[in-house]
C-alpha cells in the first residue's frame, strides 16, 4: 500500500504540467469515446450472431482467404518497407544533393494522396498495358489484379511510416560516431550492426508497426488493383463492405471483430519486441 501510494507521488511530482488528475481524466474519457467505445460496439454488434454463427461466419473459406491476403500481404508489404525506408531516411539524412528537399518531399505523397487516386495510378501503370506492367508480360508476371498487385499497392501507402520514424533518430545520431568507428577499426558492416542498428531498431520496429497498421486496413488503394476476385485477391476490408452492401451487419462486424484481435495481437507482439530492443540497447 505504502509502495503504490509512493510510486503514485512520484507521477505527480514528476509530471511537468500541473493537474494530474484532470489531465488523465481526460485522457481517459477522450481515448474512451474516440477508440474504446467504438471498438466496443463492434464486439458488442458481432455478439448478436452467437457463437456458432459467429465462427461459423469467421472460418468460412472466403473469409479465411481474404483475411490470410490482408494479414501476409500487410506484413510482407511493412517489412520491404523497413529495408528501403531505412534506405531512403539514410540517404536523406546522410548526404547533401541537388533537390533533396523534393526527394523528401516525395516521400510525404502517399500521405496526402487520396486513397481511389493512388489505385487508379498505380492500376494504370501496373496494368497489362501500363508501363510497368508491360514489361512483365513478356515474362508471364501478371501484376495487376493479382495478390502481387495488392502487395504493390501496401508498400505505397506504408513507406512514409517508415522513413519519417527512422529519420528524426538518424538526424540526432552524429556522423562523427562513425568516424569514430572507422578509426578504431571497425569495418562498415560492424558499424552498422553494432552502433547504428541497435540504436534506430526500436524506431524502426515502430515505423514497421504503423506501416503494418496502416496496410491492414487500407481499402481505396487496393480495391483498384487487386480486382477483388474471391479467393484470389479480395482483401478482407473489402469482404466488410461486401457484407454491409447484403444488409448482413453481424456477419461484417464479426469479421471486423476478428481483423481487430489478430491485428491487435500482432502489434503487442511488435511492441514487446520494440521494447525488448530498446532494454537490450
Amino acid at each position: 500500500m505504502a509502495a503504490g501510494a509512493a510510486a503514485f507521488g512520484a507521477v505527480r511530482r514528476n509530471t511537468v504540467i500541473p493537474g494530474f488528475g484532470l489531465t488523465m481524466g481526460l485522457t481517459l474519457t477522450w481515448l474512451s469515446l474516440i477508440v474504446l467505445i467504438p471498438l466496443a460496439g463492434i464486439f458488442l454488434r458481432s455478439a448478436t450472431l452467437g457463437w456458432d454463427q459467429f465462427w461459423d461466419t469467421v472460418l468460412d473459406d472466403r473469409v479465411v482467404a481474404s483475411l490470410k491476403l490482408s494479414f501476409i500481404a500487410s506484413f510482407a508489404a511493412a517489412g520491404v518497407n523497413a529495408v528501403f525506408g531505412l534506405v531512403v531516411a539514410w540517404v536523406l539524412t546522410r548526404y547533401d544533393f541537388p533537390l533533396r528537399r523534393v526527394v523528401d518531399a516525395i516521400v510525404d505523397i502517399p500521405f496526402a494522396l487520396p486513397t481511389a487516386v493512388a489505385g487508379i495510378a498505380l492500376t494504370a501503370l501496373y496494368a497489362e498495358n501500363g508501363w510497368i506492367g508491360s514489361l512483365f508480360v513478356p515474362l508471364g508476371i501478371k501484376i495487376a489484379f493479382t495478390p502481387v498487385g495488392v502487395f504493390v499497392a501496401l508498400i505505397f501507402v506504408g513507406l512514409p511510416f517508415v522513413v519519417r520514424t527512422v529519420q528524426p533518430v538518424l538526424q540526432d545520431l552524429e556522423a562523427e560516431i562513425e568516424d569514430a568507428a572507422a578509426s578504431l577499426g571497425a569495418s562498415r558492416l560492424q558499424t552498422f550492426t553494432r552502433i547504428i542498428l541497435p540504436t534506430i531498431l526500436p524506431a524502426l520496429m515502430t515505423g514497421f508497426a504503423l506501416a503494418f497498421a496502416r496496410a491492414v486496413g487500407e481499402y481505396g488503394s487496393v480495391i483498384f488493383i487487386a480486382g477483388n476476385l474471391p479467393f484470389i485477391s479480395e482483401i478482407a476490408p473489402l469482404l466488410i463492405v461486401v457484407k454491409l452492401e447484403e444488409y448482413a451487419y453481424g456477419e461484417a462486424t464479426a469479421i471486423a471483430a476478428i481483423m481487430l484481435v489478430i491485428s491487435f495481437a500482432c502489434l503487442l507482439l511488435i511492441n514487446l519486441l520494440q521494447r525488448w530492443s530498446r532494454m537490450r540497447a
